[in-house]
């Protein structure tokens, strides 16, 4: 009959058996862990590149780039680029990323505050559920 006896748990007394179609069996769970795979959320992380000394007409437009982002359930990387002496405006690149949150506070929550790494300030944003 091509049927496989396969113990189910060995540990019980007396040990429980069931008589199936195991490469059956393997294939179907196989598809069953591709779908919940296939189904699983895909999280995609924008990036938006600010400098120091961005005008208001260009942060505005980055923003709503953002708002965008968020409200299509991505995550934002919003990452500020001291080039040369700008080093020396890190508080005005702090204070632009928290211009950027309060703007963006309607859909979206910080998940990394904003951190100094090298030249770079960033900061990430998650959307609101």
């Amino acid at each position: 009959m091509d049927l496989d006896l396969v113990e189910i748990s060995p540990d019980s007394e007396p040990p429980v058996c069931k008589v199936m179609n195991y490469q059956k069996y393997l294939y179907e769970l196989k598809k069953k862990q591709k779908e919940i795979k296939a189904k699983a959320a895909k999280v995609v992380v924008k990036e938006i590149h600010l400098g120091p000394n961005t005008n208001e007409h260009d942060f505005d437009f980055k923003v709503k780039h953002a708002i965008g982002f968020l409200q299509g359930g991505n995550k934002v990387k919003v990452e500020i680029f001291f080039k040369g002496r700008t080093i020396m405006y890190k508080d005005q690149g702090e204070v632009m990323l928290a211009n950027f949150l309060e703007a963006c506070s309607s859909c979206g929550k910080v998940d990394q505050e904003p951190k100094l790494e090298g030249k770079r300030m960033i900061m990430i944003l998650s959307p609101k559920k």
